[in-house]
């Protein structure tokens, strides 16, 4: 990812941006992100169809994926890959973006966001309130699922292509990684 030098900007400053680039708002910082790699988009599509079709068949909320803005703050709008709302919180998808944390965020990590997503991402969505966040690694092929601790996230568990995903957030779920990766 591309940051802009220096300026502080608020989610108003980044509505003013007149181009056709996709950026995150995180800490004030402007961050522009860059294309997906198709790894990336094909795991994304995996993740989210799975999660999709286990929601609706137990009609728990919506999934949504990227990009789409997710305002927390008036600095803080991540565009997080996928992304879960439980139904009744659903009023906190307005037309144009989503105001407030989602229930379950997911983000895949790729070389450019690596950091980012997991130090200050991270740290931002515990601080918003996400109930359940999951960092997918493409190139160790594994799933991290953490859930919400006194003062920081708590790892919940490690899964790599062998295991299958559970989700303390949707009692039932079941993700094969076999699958995803």
């Amino acid at each position: 990812m591309q940051e802009t030098p220096n300026k502080l900007y608020t989610y108003e400053d980044y509505l003013k941006i007149d181009d056709d680039n996709q950026y995150e708002l995180i800490g004030g910082e402007l961050i522009l992100v860059p294309s997906p790699k198709s790894i990336h988009q094909i795991i994304s599509l995996e993740l989210a169809a799975t999660l999709r079709d286990y929601v609706r068949k137990n009609k728990l909320g919506r999934v949504i994926t990227a990009p789409l803005d997710v305002v927390l703050s008036e600095t803080d709008k991540p565009q997080p890959d996928i992304l879960f709302i439980s139904t009744n919180r659903l009023d906190i998808i307005t037309e144009d973006n989503i105001k407030g944390a989602p229930d379950l965020v997911i983000e895949i990590l790729s070389p450019s966001t690596a950091s980012r997503d997991k130090v200050q991402k991270s740290k931002m969505y515990y601080n918003h309130g996400v109930k359940e966040y999951w960092i997918v690694d493409p190139s160790a092929k594994a799933v991290q699922v953490f859930t919400p601790g006194e003062k920081n996230w708590n790892l919940f568990e490690s899964y790599d292509t062998d295991g299958v995903l559970t989700s303390p957030l949707l009692p039932g779920l079941e993700i094969n990684l076999k699958n995803v990766f």
